[in-house]
């Protein structure tokens, strides 16, 4: 992490969440916002937004990863809540010690040479599953039928991309987002060294090859 820092002088360290939906990245992001002083968080979901999935990589890159690396601040409006009507937009100030870009694709392919830490979410596949349904009934008022139609919906773009794209073999660190080992949940997470078994250990547990 200090080697990363130190390639981010005179612009925030950039530092991608990554991993499957419902495996504790947004929970993982919002502990490490405090424990960062100065950072600031930027959701992909807001980027994709009524967009595409999958397919907002140039947006990351164009409006906000390229002006972070400029040193700059951050105003971004997406061309989907223009059209929709939603209102505000993505801000990040300038200044900001690090940026932390969380959800699933953050270290994509197409992204990574913009940034300087890559960390992967590793969960169980059904517990995340559960998690993320239950979120989704809470969060958006989703009853359970739709919860799930939308579940599916989401898995069937997932799946495939992940297992394209495969961002925990450029992870530089492996972090539990369903850990049964004994911890703080509020001060401590349960990490591991990247995988060595690229292809089989660890993302194969997930339901991805």
């Amino acid at each position: 992490m200090t080697k990363a820092a130190d390639r981010a002088t005179g612009r925030p360290l950039i530092l991608a969440i990554d991993g499957r939906g419902g495996a504790g990245k947004s929970s993982l992001a919002g502990r490490l916002l405090p424990a960062i002083p100065g950072s600031a968080v930027v959701h992909t979901d807001d980027v994709a937004w009524w967009h595409s999935r999958f397919g907002w990589s140039d947006l990351m890159a164009d409006h906000v990863l390229t002006p972070l690396h400029a040193g700059g601040a951050v105003s971004f409006t997406p061309p989907a809540w223009r059209e929709r009507g939603r209102p505000g937009s993505i801000e990040v100030p300038a200044g900001c010690s690090a940026v932390l870009v969380e959800g699933v694709g953050a270290s994509r392919q197409e992204l990574i040479h913009l940034i300087d830490v890559a960390v992967w979410v590793q969960s169980d596949f059904a517990h995340a599953e559960e998690r993320g349904l239950q979120r989704d009934i809470e969060r958006d008022g989703l009853d359970p039928a739709t919860a799930r139609h939308e579940w599916d919906e989401w898995m069937a773009e997932e799946i495939p991309f992940l297992s394209h794209d495969r961002p925990w073999e450029r992870a530089d660190f492996v972090v539990s987002g369903t850990p049964t080992q004994r911890h703080d949940p509020q001060t401590q997470v349960v990490a591991a060294p990247p995988f060595l078994d690229r292809g089989s250990t660890g993302p194969a547990s997930s339901g991805y090859a």
